[in-house]
């Protein structure tokens, strides 16, 4: 057997790369049985160990232990879970204010998901192009939030190759995964950064402003050498996965400070009387957009709103 990294998962065949060389290959029979609570078994990201059968097949003997691993809600099997990557070193959500509008409750969602899974989350406003001046105050406001919150935030404009560098910078040596809804310029922004990866690009519907699929598989590349991107299809819903109400607040950096400092020790922080997370809220130390996508999570809400 030899060691190998899932490039391209497809559902049925993975592609990996093994000393030097790729594979296309597929699971033995057991591995689907040990993870029945997830769709893949196997995530890009991960490491395997490969049995090859000629040049260009092999089998997968072994995924290794994962050192993290992002995962959501799976949207076609209820109870069942989906890993969007496996091994990453930081996740990138690209968001656009404008066409499509990308809501701040899916923002904070897929925050939430990566502060459960200690994995370092980068907000990258594609777009800038279209902002007006009234725009980039709001993009400025929400900068500063964020940036408060200890997340890093740029403005970049794949249409006008702007901030390119700054994004380019920020995966340099590390694996990173590329995620948002469709039509925020996930494929453009990776065809710029590195043009042999060439991601098909689609358009965004004008009646309803939102994006076509264009990437329908997860697929890691070499941007260049010692730089990975994880390129994944468009998400529509962002369902969390095994968090607790009374562990929510845990993953948003603000209100961690005042867990304990309830009246009462079983504060759902919704309606209770001396509660801290309202009372910080209302003077002005928790924002309330932050708590209102606290709220939607705690109640279960369309992901994608």
């Amino acid at each position: 057997m030899i060691k190998g990294r899932v490039f391209k998962s497809t559902g049925s065949w993975y592609t990996v790369l093994a000393e030097g060389k790729f594979y296309e290959c597929r699971l033995r029979g057991k591995l689907r049985l040990d993870d029945e609570k997830v769709t893949n078994p196997v995530a890009v990201g991960d490491w395997v160990n490969i049995a090859p059968e000629n040049d260009k097949e092999a089998i997968i003997k072994d995924v290794l232990p994962r050192e993290n691993y992002i995962i959501r809600k799976s949207t076609r099997k209820k109870k069942h879970s989906h890993r969007l990557a496996a091994n990453i070193d930081q996740a990138i959500l690209i968001v656009t204010l404008a066409f499509p509008r990308t809501s701040l409750g899916f923002i904070d969602r897929f925050l939430v998901s990566c502060e459960s899974f200690r994995i370092p989350a980068v907000l990258v406003f594609n777009k800038a192009d279209l902002l007006d001046e009234e725009g980039l105050e709001y993009y400025e406001a929400l900068k500063f939030d964020y940036q408060e919150l200890g997340y890093k935030v740029l403005l970049v404009s794949a249409e006008e190759n702007i901030g390119m560098e700054e994004l380019k910078a920020v995966l340099e040596g590390k694996t990173s995964l590329f995620a948002g809804h469709s039509g925020v310029g996930k494929s453009t922004l990776l065809n710029l950064i590195s043009p042999h990866i060439e991601q098909r690009i689609g358009e965004v519907s004008e009646s309803v402003g939102k994006g076509v699929h264009t990437t329908t598989f997860a697929e890691m590349f070499e941007a260049w050498e010692g730089s990975f991107v994880i390129d994944t299809p468009g998400i529509k819903e962002l369902g969390l996965w095994d968090i607790g109400n009374e562990e929510l607040s845990h993953y948003f950096p603000e209100m961690r400070e005042y867990i304990g400092e309830c009246k009462f020790h079983n504060c759902t922080h919704t309606h209770e009387p001396g509660c801290a997370f309202r009372e910080a809220m209302e003077e002005g130390k928790i924002a309330p957009s932050r708590y209102e996508s606290y709220l939607s999570i705690l109640e279960d809400e369309d992901s994608h709103r």
